[in-house]
C-alpha cells in the first residue's frame, strides 16, 4: 500500500527528469533527488518506498530519456497511474520495471493510500472504500514487471518467450 501524488496532464520526460540536471544521467540516484522537481519540489524528498505516481493525460511526452522512468523507480515508486502515457514513455517503464497503469485516475485524491493487484486488474483505493478496474497486461509484460525488467527477464531466461 502506498501514497497516491497527484500530477495534471501531459507532464513530460523535461519535467520527470528535469534538463538542467542532464549531467546527472550517469549518476541516477543522485538524478532521482531532482525527480519531478519542476511540477512538485517537494516530491523527491517526501516520496516514500511505494508510494504511486497518479497522473492525467499523456504522461511521459518528450524526449525518449530512458532516465525518466528510472528515476521515478529509484526514487522508490510502485506504479505510475495515468489516463494514457506517451508511447516510448511506456515502453521504457515496462522495461525497466516500472508498472505503468493506464486507468481512469479521476476518483484518486492526493494522498489517498492505494493497493495495487497487478494480476487481477485491480487497483483498491482504500481511503475511498473504492476499487478500479484496469486492463490487464500481457502475461509476457506482467513476466518482464515480477523479474525487474526486460535485462533482468532475458539474463534469467536467456530469451524473450512471447
Amino acid at each position: 500500500m502506498g501514497k497516491a501524488w497527484k500530477f495534471g496532464d501531459s507532464i513530460s520526460t523535461d519535467v520527470i527528469a528535469p534538463g538542467r540536471y542532464f549531467h546527472l544521467r550517469s549518476n541516477l540516484p543522485e538524478l532521482s533527488k531532482h525527480v519531478l522537481e519542476p511540477a512538485r519540489p517537494e516530491f523527491a524528498l517526501e516520496v516514500k518506498k511505494g508510494d504511486f505516481v497518479v497522473a492525467g493525460e499523456n504522461f511521459g511526452l518528450g524526449s525518449s530519456r530512458e532516465h525518466a522512468p528510472m528515476i521515478i523507480k529509484i526514487a522508490g515508486v510502485k506504479a505510475v497511474l495515468a489516463k494514457s502515457f506517451a508511447r516510448i514513455f511506456y515502453r521504457n517503464c515496462i522495461n525497466i520495471g516500472l508498472p505503468a497503469i493506464t486507468c481512469n485516475t479521476d476518483e484518486i485524491g492526493e494522498g489517498d493510500e492505494l493497493e495495487l493487484d497487478m494480476e487481477k486488474g485491480l487497483l483498491r483505493n482504500k481511503t475511498k472504500g473504492i476499487e478500479l478496474e484496469f486492463p490487464q497486461l500481457p502475461p509476457v509484460m506482467n513476466r518482464i514487471l515480477r523479474e525487474g525488467g526486460l535485462v533482468a527477464y532475458i539474463k534469467a531466461h536467456k530469451s524473450l518467450e512471447i
